[in-house]
């Protein structure tokens, strides 16, 4: 160590001083070499990690000398637990160790942030899997959502991760998009409200949430993973920015760019995008990290840079500050550039003030940091698996029953390449199938019991496959359809096999060319309906898909998305009856025609008219879901008929439970505004509230709606509260509308910006 480096007036090792200070001290000091290293991820294992992505090889051209890679320092450390199978007290370890290494090798001892993915729960081995996004919003229960990221927060800042890349906040456009799997739903409100609350949990538990993907990658055209984008400046404000500009202001610190390009200009190179809105309008202070090799496919896939080094300098330029997930076009090309001054330094020094901030916050800087992690952490404790089994039983969504559920004292057929697989409890990117399957020869680390092994619990069964999820026999579908006569009940349990980039028909890089179910499941659907036998279908998949052509010969229609490791048991509850189901459909099920993908936010002319001959009325609409106990609702009104343009309306729901079980309903509220400046959809959620009823309880829902939740953008590109009439209308999906409430808009058109209102306040007592 230099005698500069250890001076005790050195302003930035003075813990009482403000951060900014020690910030500027500090960036005063560091030579261009040891700035850019901090703008630097390294993925130490990657070699280890097999093909987990196309490119993922060809990207990472960074020297294997661990100690040339760190000798300046480096910014981030990516995936220590997420790359391979390590027991998490080896990992912590490991951890620990590469830490010191990097404190003792650099000049100034500055430690890495280190990062996991934790969509579906901390990405590691032995780690609880939680149930998908798409379950986090069917279940419409925000705080639920914050406990379980809280929990998931706490492993891993016990093990020293400081950074989670998660939440997804893309709303879903076209469920043929394969990582419909990782959305919350298709409507802004709804994405925005839990998105956020997954942010306030993990953060409360000190680690940096990360926002995907800014912005908007799920509007790709044909739903092709980084294809082009076209959406106009309206759809991008009122559809796509919401839920970020709701999670921003829940206390995210960061965010990382989408990979699609927006009218031909990619996110990772749009300063437009990421710095005049993301800072200087929403007012973000944070880091802004590279989706992993953006940067370098603005040279190679883009076509919008010459060459790595140019592709460095946009990147920056936009206002990427940390590349991931390894060193590349930040490292030597970059380096190059600075030194032969075609980039400005200014902009290495913008980009470090932010990474350096974050790490002084961090108290990675502070006097007696020590990388210690604890060794001792069991990622799959009793706590976990109950909360994971809570959001599972709270996202389980019933589509139509007859009365055949809930099953009781039937001798079941349970029939479907679904029903046994462990596999089909998760999404692509839960531990298992995102890492684990490159390493068969390692155990899963976690009990995931199957829909078969929790059904056997209870029930008399017959089990027999019928197909794979691709392919499969004419003899396997026969074999099914003698198991279904055996049978009161047939419960055929179909759906996706979550995986990346074409090795799974869900997930990363796995899109759908129409929405008929994979395979051959159709058509084994079809062989058991003809046995004349009652059947119920579970669909275990990361998308709606088209079941109009069954859906009137099913005695029952279960949808569970991915609800995770304990989801089987939260499946077989809904089916047994020992749990009311919940939960609400985040996206709509497509009716026939299922080359016709669209979501509920439609303007009059993208519904059902007499100028098109395609009918897009889906066949179970957004909000949907049934219960074995419905509640009764009793009254809904509003005191006012005036709403104040700068105030507040208040709308009362009146619920009782008649029966003897507890029940749960979702007050869904939506807008519906007749005449605006621009068309807007007929209809969009606006608020929600999951109340909980005991046998014979009557409840007051109360919600508290501010005129800022109708504005919208007009044809100025301003975002507008107008004035005149509108409806607001509550009931128990967007399609089952209980009572439409008429009220006018009074006083001025005002104009709001990021600082509006975005959330109703709900009361139930």
């Amino acid at each position: 160590m230099t005698t500069e480096a250890t001076a005790p007036e050195e302003l930035w090792r003075n813990p009482h001083a403000p951060v900014a200070d020690r910030v500027n001290d500090l960036v005063a000091r560091m030579t261009p070499q040891e700035k850019i290293a901090q703008l630097q991820g390294i993925w130490a294992g990657i070699d280890a990690a097999g093909e987990m992505a196309p490119h993922q090889h060809e990207f990472a051209v960074a020297p294997q000398d661990f100690d040339a890679l760190t000798s300046h320092g480096i910014g981030q450390l990516t995936r220590v637990f997420g790359t391979r199978p390590i027991a998490p007290e080896v990992g912590a370890r490991t951890l620990a160790r590469t830490q010191r290494q990097i404190i003792e090798s650099s000049r100034f001892g500055i430690p890495a942030v280190v990062h996991e993915e934790c969509l579906t729960g901390l990405a590691a081995w032995q780690a609880t899997v939680y149930p998908s996004p798409l379950c986090w919003g069917a279940s419409f229960d925000p705080d639920l959502v914050r406990r379980m990221a809280a929990k998931i927060g706490e492993s891993m800042r016990r093990l020293g991760v400081h950074q989670g890349l998660a939440p997804v906040l893309d709303v879903t456009r076209d469920l043929r998009w394969g990582r419909v799997e990782e959305t919350i739903g298709e409507d802004p409100h709804l994405v925005g409200t839990i998105g956020s609350a997954y942010v306030a949990g993990l953060e409360s538990a000190g680690v940096v949430s990360t926002l995907k993907h800014f912005a908007g990658y799920s509007a790709s055209r044909a739903g092709r993973n980084h294809a082009p984008v076209s959406m106009g400046p309206r759809e991008l404000a009122d559809v796509i920015l919401p839920p970020f500009e709701m999670a921003l202001r829940a206390g995210t610190r960061s965010v990382m760019n989408s990979y699609a390009d927006n009218d031909g200009v990619p996110a990772a190179a749009d300063p437009t995008l990421l710095t005049d809105r993301l800072r200087d309008q929403y007012g973000f202070t944070g880091t802004v990290v590279a989706d992993y090799f953006s940067v370098a496919f603005l040279h190679k896939l883009h076509g919008v840079a010459a060459d790595r080094e140019d592709a460095a300098a946009q990147a920056l330029t936009a206002g990427i500050d940390v590349e991931l997930p390894t060193v590349d076009c930040f490292g030597e090309p970059l380096l190059e550039g600075i030194q032969a001054e075609r980039v400005d330094m200014a902009l290495i020094d913008r980009a470090l003030t932010r990474v350096l901030t974050q790490k002084f916050e961090l108290g990675l800087l502070d006097p007696g940091y020590s990388p210690a992690a604890e060794t001792n952490v069991d990622l799959d404790d009793d706590e976990s698996r109950a909360l994971a089994r809570e959001v599972a039983e709270r996202s389980i969504v019933l589509l139509q029953n007859d009365g055949v559920l809930p099953l009781a004292g039937k001798r079941l057929a349970v029939i479907g390449p679904r029903a046994d697989e462990a596999g089909a409890m998760m999404g692509c990117y839960s531990f298992p199938l995102h890492v684990g399957v490159h390493h068969p020869d390692v155990e899963m680390g976690i009990d995931v019991p199957t829909v078969l092994d929790a059904l056997r619990e209870d029930h008399d069964v017959v089990f027999a496959r019928g197909c794979p999820v691709l392919g499969g026999t004419d003899d396997e579908i026969a074999e099914a359809v003698e198991a279904a006569r055996q049978a009161d009940v047939c419960v055929v349990v179909l759906g996706d096999h979550a995986g990346l980039f074409g090795k799974g028909t869900s997930g990363e890089g796995c899109d759908a060319s129409d929405l008929n179910l994979p395979g051959r499941q159709e058509e084994l659907l079809e062989a058991v309906l003809g046995t004349g036998m009652p059947v119920v279908l579970v669909l275990l998949s990361g998308r709606p898909y088209d079941l109009s052509r069954q859906a009137d010969r099913l005695a029952a229609v279960v949808a569970g998305f991915y609800p995770g490791q304990e989801g089987a048991a939260a499946l077989a509850g809904v089916l047994g009856g020992r749990v009311n189901p919940s939960g609400r459909l985040p996206v709509s099920f497509p009716g026939s025609g299922s080359t016709q993908p669209s979501t509920y936010l439609s303007a009059k002319l993208g519904t059902r008219s007499e100028v098109s001959n395609v009918d897009p009325t889906p066949l179970y609409p957004f909000g949907h879901g049934l219960s074995y106990a419905p509640a009764t609702w009793v009254t809904v009104g509003s005191e006012e008929r005036e709403w104040p343009s700068d105030g507040v309306c208040r709308v009362h729901v009146v619920l009782r439970n008649e029966l003897e079980v507890a029940t749960t309903e979702v007050v869904q509220i939506y807008l519906h505004d007749p005449v605006a400046e621009v068309a807007r959809p007929v209809r969009l959620l606006v608020g929600a509230a999951k109340v909980d009823l005991e046998p014979g309880q009557t409840r007051t829902v109360t919600a508290e709606l501010h005129a800022d939740l109708t504005s919208y953008t007009g044809r100025a590109g301003r975002r507008l509260v107008d004035t005149g009439d509108v409806e607001l209308h509550v009931g128990t999906s967007s399609a089952n509308i209980h009572t439409a409430l008429r009220l006018t808009l009074t006083g001025e058109r005002r104009e709001v910006g990021f600082d509006r209102v975005m959330s109703a306040v709900f009361d139930a007592r």
